[in-house]
């Protein structure tokens, strides 16, 4: 018995190994999602979801904004695309994202008016390299 517990924890391990970069991405936002959302990051601010879009190899992080930012001129008057490109090239998280040359795109929508998109920015590599 103890050797096919082992032998099984093998199979797992090596499994595991054989995960491609694409697919542990896909189940890390998923994972993610499940866990922690909806997750406020920022007063009137919500992370919604994150998932891949594996044809265009884009990590996409969703938020919900409310309150006195609820509104696309004030949300845009900070140059938030700025902000969000610094905070992709310093991500020590994101790392090995980058170097695989992944897309990471920041979707901000309106709580009062649902499904009114505010913001929208995707970075590519030659953005945050």
């Amino acid at each position: 018995m103890k050797k096919i517990v082992t032998f099984i924890a093998l199979l797992t391990i090596i499994a595991a190994c054989q995960e491609s970069l694409e697919d542990r991405c896909h189940r890390e936002c998923v994972t993610y999602t499940q866990k922690h959302c909806p997750l406020r990051v920022a007063n009137d601010v919500v992370m919604d979801s994150m998932f891949l879009d594996r044809s265009t190899h884009t990590i996409n992080y969703v938020y919900t904004v409310s309150g006195i930012i609820d509104d696309a001129e004030l949300l845009t008057s900070n140059n938030p695309r700025e902000h969000l490109l610094l905070e992709v090239r310093n991500s020590t998280h994101l790392k090995r994202y980058k170097e695989a040359g992944y897309n990471f795109r920041y979707v901000y929508y309106s709580n009062n008016k649902k499904g009114t998109q505010l913001f929208e920015a995707t970075f590519h590599p030659n953005d945050y390299k």
